[in-house]
């Protein structure tokens, strides 16, 4: 037996080893390279929050329903209801004005803002060009936004 011979017999056995160590670990080495190439290219930009579209609406349904629950006359029965839609009002406003780049408290204090503050930071959204109803029942005296 020559010294090719005995290479092709350690070939013919060897081989079935090789195959299924390529099948279990080739796998993973792409995964690895895929990662690698993944982690080199910069991150796509993504949204902060909701679309502008969307808290525009939610703020005009919640502002919307502040001033029919302000005008009901079962005020004692929806006191807590009027407090719930404020400190929706006040999330939504807050998340509207970090979409817009307006000033405005942090957003841990989204339930806690006073009325006069939920007024101030709706007309700073009007003012960069949000549309909002005209009046609305509490936070407004003179009607406009």
């Amino acid at each position: 037996m020559t010294l090719v011979d005995a290479s092709r017999i350690i070939l013919i056995l060897a081989a079935p080893a090789v195959v299924v160590a390529a099948v279990r670990h080739v796998p993973r080495g792409c995964a690895v390279l895929a990662d690698r190439w993944r982690q080199r290219r910069p991150a796509e930009p993504a949204p902060y929050g909701p679309p502008i579209e969307r808290l525009a609406a939610d703020l005009r349904r919640l502002l919307r329903l502040h001033g029919e629950l302000a005008a009901s006359a079962h005020a004692a029965m929806s006191a807590h209801r009027v407090w719930a839609v404020e400190a929706a009002i006040g999330a939504r406003a807050i998340e509207a004005a970090t979409a817009l780049g307006v000033p405005h408290p942090h957003p841990s204090r989204a339930a806690a803002l006073t009325r006069t503050e939920l007024s101030s930071i709706l007309t700073l959204l009007a003012e960069a060009g949000l549309v909002l109803p005209a009046r609305v029942g509490g936070f407004t005296t003179d009607g406009r936004f």
